[in-house]
């Protein structure tokens, strides 16, 4: 099938939110300079669906532009009404490496209490490597959502800040085996002997995916 940007437009241009959805969708077969002029007034469609694959494109997109794409995902982060918009927004910041948008950041995850968004921007503390995120990731590593605290575990791991081991440790005799594979990751990529003694206990684990990535990430070591 041919896209055109006249094809693609027709279908942004739509009554039908189901139209917009698809021309939002066939936008990834367009010049990536043309694709991201056609993206921006969708950002702020009626539909909760159409803002959410828009906004989720500017991962890629808005490397056409980052100072604008700061300016949309901020706005989307800080003002959109739902809240899996305002976690693609997230992910987008991630993606981009917008470390400007820091501080929203900060700010939307100490005001929600929606664990997706909380999740998003977890992870895109991992993905920013700001070391300001030291402190959130270590109330992330608290929360009572397990999704949450994964997350954290992960970050940490990209944050690659030593002092994060102290945390990790506690975390190997964690009933959630999918956390253990994760910090297994996490203490490979921080390192130090600490780390080295837990991914060495680690290899014992019950979970065979938990041993073997513990195996992995003492070789790597």
């Amino acid at each position: 099938m041919n896209y055109s940007p006249e094809s693609v437009q027709r279908l942004l241009d739509s009554d039908d939110y189901g139209d917009r959805l698809s021309g939002v969708n066939q936008l990834r077969y367009l010049a990536p300079e043309i694709a991201f002029e056609m993206l921006q007034p969708v950002i702020n469609d009626s539909n909760a669906r159409v803002r959410y694959s828009a906004v989720s494109q500017l991962d890629i997109l808005g490397r056409q532009n980052p100072d604008l794409a700061l300016t949309i995902l901020r706005d989307r982060l800080l003002h959109d009404p739902e809240a899996d918009v305002k976690a693609a927004a997230a992910d987008a910041i991630g993606g981009l490496k917008l470390t400007a948008a820091y501080d929203d950041l900060v700010a939307v995850y100490q005001q929600s209490c929606d664990w997706l968004i909380q999740f998003s921007i977890v992870a895109a503390l991992g993905e920013l490597g700001e070391p300001r995120g030291f402190e959130l990731l270590e109330i992330a590593l608290n929360s009572d959502n397990e999704l949450v605290k994964t997350a954290a575990v992960s970050a940490f791991g990209e944050l690659g800040d030593p002092r994060a081991v102290s945390l990790l440790v506690p975390l190997a005799n964690d009933d959630d085996w999918q956390l253990r594979y994760r910090l297994a990751q996490a203490l490979g990529r921080l390192g130090g002997q600490d780390a080295i003694a837990v991914l060495t206990q680690l290899t014992g684990d019950k979970s065979a995916q938990v041993a073997q990535e513990a195996r992995n990430n003492l070789v790597q070591g």
